[in-house]
């Protein structure tokens, strides 16, 4: 699954690497935009396979941020 930027800003911080796993809401990146830090969270519960931003990097409104793979529940 690709996450994408909801708006325009600065990558103000960078909150996962690679190969983490993530739940629910937890926080991918701190976008700064205005004077406000605005987070992009997780809408699944996945691992992080890609970031598409580095820190300080300028991203644009549905600009790919990062690639999750689902995590599949147990049974």
């Amino acid at each position: 699954m690709i996450i994408k930027s909801e708006i325009a800003g600065q990558i103000w911080k960078t909150v996962v690497r690679v190969g983490q796993e993530l739940a629910i809401d937890d926080t991918i990146v701190i976008i700064e935009s205005m004077k406000m830090e605005i987070p992009v969270a997780s809408p699944i519960a996945g691992i992080v396979t890609e970031l598409h931003v580095k820190e300080g990097e300028l991203v644009m409104e549905d600009q790919e941020i990062a690639t999750l793979e689902v995590l599949r529940a147990s049974e």
